[in-house]
């Protein structure tokens, strides 16, 4: 067993505020909506044992697996090119003719196709843009076949499908076939705390998995991810992890301090990424304007992933001084997937532990007050960002998304193994043992209602992303089933996750949004919209809703009038930049800098770069 490392870095946290009264809520007129909320209580308690954790397969992919069939009967177009000036060998039309003569069945297709092939990685058997929809991959099991949707086509990089224009490897038919470190052999091939390459080579453990090929063949770090990392980190142990020093459970479901699920307050984490300016400000004054309160009589609160690029420093700052938290989204929003797949250490911590320094320096906010991050995109960089996060003293990320289940995750530390899969598409999971806590998005349920139990559902991370919901009924109801789902199980925290441009480009899901955290407020006495690092308050002291009123992490910044407006002037500085093309504008409530600021130039004096 490796030595436990330190589990979580607990928050300290002042017990400042003041404990207000808890408002009436005011009567408004609304228009009807259509779901009613004990009905649906009702409804999902009749499904609620079924844990929606599927994947969503289409259903022609048992159209593919029967062309497959029927082509190996000696049909040969399925395995032919069509590629164009691409023609048949005499050898393969004569292997066409051998097919023909006797029947074949899936395991002697299995064993002629996957003789060099990856365990596990779909491939095709014809290169070309007409089956470009159609791959299938070598499993224990035998054959599985997928046929992607109608305007979609396989990636074989990204091993997903994607959309048809952003496929560009319809011509190739799989990927190279990678060599495979020898970790499970009859005989012992090195010596203790060593490993064998694929070539019979020796290396020390600690080699295997470290993001740099060391074995000549390169299979050291083909074989890594969290089921086969030699490295990996440890399953959780709650005998060695307990409150108040650390947390976690087996299942990643289980409720700290073991409280019974109807005495635990309801937490629902609000959170905004990307920059704040004049285009969403708006939109946060509307909803976060001091009307809407918690049960102990203080304003919701919401937690901010504040990218640099466009950012109103000064809007941040007076975000901050009402009580929302402010965690980092990083320097540059690259829109480039594989720039932060591959990013090393060194950029992860540039860009996020950057953005941090930056709200530090321009928007004049504590840097023991920024605690969290989330990864642009929610692409993850694997044990390079992580280590990058732990290097950088951050407490916790929220980037890692959970497949939709029931009952959803509670956050749980990365010092141990997920409870999870890795979930995504062609997602870097961490696989090492990290001293973060991981604010785990949980996927939301589309469905405006409990479906049936058989029914495959494909969640969604963010709300805006579920392409379903296309009106403000369809939000109100989506957002009441999965309070619900929260509610009547473990009662993790419901996150609901946004960008405020998909508020304002619809507002009458801003309106829809509103209305429904008046209601359940209303509804409820044991409901809080908190932040992130409150969630973790109440994790580290657990305490039941009769007390949660009075919880002394929840009482800070109260009400946006308890902390003195410290910004005197917000200067609009307009800047040049020796990276970014044109001019950038800074607005800020310092003295403006020289230069925007930017990766590695906090101060802007102008040495940016990467």
């Amino acid at each position: 067993m490796k030595d436990l490392k330190i589990i979580w870095m607990w928050i300290v946290l002042g017990f400042g505020g003041l404990t207000l009264a808890h408002d009436d809520p005011s009567k408004h007129e609304h228009k009807h909506l259509s779901m009613n909320l004990n009905n649906l209580k009702n409804a999902f308690k009749v499904r609620n044992k079924e844990i929606v954790n599927k994947l969503n397969i289409v259903e022609e992919n048992q159209v593919l697996m029967e062309e497959i069939l029927a082509s190996a009967q000696g049909r040969s177009e399925m395995f032919d090119s069509d590629i164009p000036g691409y023609t048949s060998t005499e050898k393969e039309a004569t292997d066409a003719k051998e097919r023909s003569k006797r029947q074949v069945d899936q395991e002697d297709i299995r064993n002629a196709l996957c003789q060099d092939k990856n365990a596990g990685e779909f491939f095709r058997l014809v290169a070309g843009p007409t089956h470009c929809r159609d791959v299938v991959s070598c499993t224990d099991a035998g054959l599985q076949a997928i046929r992607c949707p109608p305007g979609l086509a396989f990636d074989l990089g990204k091993q997903t499908c994607e959309w048809r224009r952003q496929v560009t490897d319809c011509n190739t038919k799989s990927r190279p076939k990678l060599a495979l470190p020898l970790f499970n052999t009859e005989e012992p091939i090195c010596e203790r705390g060593e490993l064998a390459c694929g070539d019979g080579q020796c290396l020390p453990r600690t080699f295997f998995c470290d993001d740099k090929a060391d074995c000549v063949d390169g299979s050291d770090e083909n074989l890594c991810d969290s089921r086969n990392d030699p490295n990996r980190a440890d399953e959780c142990d709650p005998n060695q992890c307990r409150l108040p020093e650390c947390y976690c459970s087996v299942t990643g479901r289980e409720i700290p301090g073991g409280l019974e699920p109807e005495s635990v307050p309801q937490m629902i984490v609000l959170t905004f990424d990307d920059a704040i300016n004049i285009n969403n400000f708006e939109i946060f004054q509307n909803l976060l304007d001091g009307r809407l309160k918690n049960p102990n009589g203080c304003d919701i609160k919401a937690t901010f992933f504040v990218s640099h690029r466009y950012n109103n420093y000064s809007m941040a700052q007076e975000m901050h001084r009402r009580g929302h938290e402010m965690a980092s989204h990083s320097i540059t929003h690259d829109n480039e997937e594989k720039y932060w797949d591959n990013g090393t250490r060194e950029n992860w911590e540039a860009e996020i532990g950057g953005a941090r320094d930056l709200l530090v320096r321009w928007g004049n906010i504590p840097p023991e007050d920024i605690y969290g991050s989330r990864a642009p995109l929610l692409r993850l960089g694997g044990n390079r960002q992580f280590s990058a996060l732990e290097r950088a003293g951050f407490v916790y990320d929220s980037s890692m998304v959970a497949p939709l289940s029931n009952p959803p995750f509670w956050p749980y530390p990365l010092a141990f193994a997920a409870p999870h899969r890795c979930h995504g598409n062609f997602q870097n999971c961490p696989t090492r043992s990290h001293t973060v806590m991981e604010m785990v998005m949980n996927e939301f349920d589309p469905r405006e209602e409990p479906g049936d139990n058989d029914e495959q559902v494909a969640g969604c991370a963010m709300l805006d992303s579920c392409s379903s919901i296309r009106s403000s009924d369809i939000l109100y109801n989506v957002l009441t089933h999965n309070f619900i789902r929260h509610y009547e199980q473990n009662r993790a925290p419901m996150g609901i996750f946004l960008h405020a441009a998909w508020l304002k480009k619809q507002p009458e899901m801003l309106d829809a949004l509103q209305f429904w955290l008046d209601e359940v407020l209303s509804t409820y006495n044991d409901v809080y919209l908190v932040t992130m690092s409150q969630v973790l308050a109440w994790m580290q002291s657990p305490v039941d809703s009769r007390d949660a009123a009075s919880f002394p992490a929840w009482k800070q910044k109260c009400t946006l009038l308890d902390t003195e407006d410290t910004c005197l002037v917000s200067n609009n500085c307009p800047l040049a930049s020796p990276v970014l093309r044109g001019a950038q504008r800074l607005q800020t409530c310092n003295t403006c800098p020289a230069y925007y600021p930017w990766i590695n130039d906090v101060e802007g004096a102008g040495q940016a770069g990467y």
